[in-house]
């Protein structure tokens, strides 16, 4: 694929919104497709994309290094479930190049854990240190209700395939009202007790999936005061890149993170923004805001259109987001699914 890009290209035109920040951080959702079929993600009988609408591995591959020149020092890869893509290790192990010249500090993913137990030792070899695992909770029927189809034993096997081939894991866990709240100190003492970090989610407004957010919803600011009554939190400052604010957990010796976008707006350092598979710009998780970056990419063999396309993009990145749970309507915020943008 694309040959490397030297740290001293990577800051060549840094990528700054209107607001002042500086663009370090891309993830790419290299399919919309998932083996699961989360109820607060997608709906059951989910249309996806057909396939002739996806970008190349090829042109995935010159889409992140273009960024990479621009200045991205981050890149994550999501979906839907990112390990499904057919040959997606060539891509990971291409990209992985630009760990070796520098240019790129991290390369990383987020994961459902379903297909880790045939990826995990690959990943590592590529220069992939640390991983994300989306997990909401340890017990087997519930998980395969909230998954619709998942097996819980096949995500555990994978996440221990990935420790064992030295990976760092952070699981992910979104909170879900009257499913899995009463069960997120067991989750987090779970975590803790293998050496594994766990972030907290709030329910995101985005796309329609047959439920109403309200009767998903929970406050993380109410999980806090609850997790504060039975353990002592005290907060960092340290960051993982992301949205993520953690707290050290004294009875645990573990992290424990919360992404607020609902009770917190956590829009002032957003560094990030994010690619989906077919090319579309998104530079707000929280805004309708697309951006076509297929277009210049396939009517050029240069990067010169693409590189303006996305400089045009960037400077039209909102100030923050604007998630709300509609009440009334009980309609989500943004119509796009979670798996089509990649969280």
């Amino acid at each position: 694929m694309n040959g490397s890009v030297s740290p001293v290209q990577s800051l060549a035109h840094p990528m700054v919104d209107p607001f002042g920040r500086t663009i370090r951080y891309l993830r790419v959702s290299v399919t919309d497709r998932c083996d699961f079929r989360c109820f607060y993600c997608m709906s059951e009988d989910m249309t996806f994309l057909p396939k002739a609408d996806l970008l190349t591995l090829e042109e995935l591959d010159r889409l992140c290094s273009t960024f990479i020149a621009k200045g991205v020092r981050k890149l994550r890869f999501t979906g839907g479930e990112p390990l499904v893509r057919r040959n997606v290790m060539s891509l990971i192990r291409s990209l992985s190049r630009h760990l070796g010249s520098g240019a790129l500090d991290e390369l990383t993913l987020t994961t459902n854990g379903s297909q880790l137990a045939r990826f995990a030792a690959e990943l590592a070899d590529c220069g992939v240190r640390r991983i994300n695992v989306s997990l909401d909770t340890l017990d087997a029927d519930k998980f395969r209700a909230i998954t619709r189809w998942g097996d819980i034993d096949k995500v555990l096997a994978g996440i221990e395939a990935a420790r064992s081939a030295g990976l760092a894991v952070k699981i992910n866990a979104v909170a879900l009202k009257n499913l899995n709240e009463d069960e997120i100190p067991a989750l987090m003492q779970w975590a803790h007790g293998k050496d594994m970090a766990l972030t907290l989610i709030e329910v995101m407004p985005m796309g329609d999936v047959g439920a109403g957010r309200i009767d998903q919803y929970v406050p993380l600011s109410v999980m806090r005061a609850r997790l504060a009554r039975e353990f002592t939190l005290t907060d960092l400052d340290e960051t993982t890149g992301g949205p993520a604010r953690y707290v050290q957990v004294a009875e645990t010796g573990g992290k424990l993170g919360f992404i607020t976008p609902m009770t917190h707006n956590f829009c002032e350092s957003c560094n990030r923004v994010r690619i989906t598979c077919t090319g579309t710009l998104h530079t707000c998780l929280g805004h309708e805001d697309a951006s076509d970056l297929r277009k210049p990419l396939r009517a050029s063999p240069d990067d010169d259109l693409l590189s303006a396309a996305i400089d045009r993009a960037i400077g039209l990145k909102p100030k923050g987001h604007d998630f709300i749970i509609d009440r009334r309507h009980n309609r989500p915020t943004v119509s796009r699914h979670m798996s089509v943008t990649g969280g």
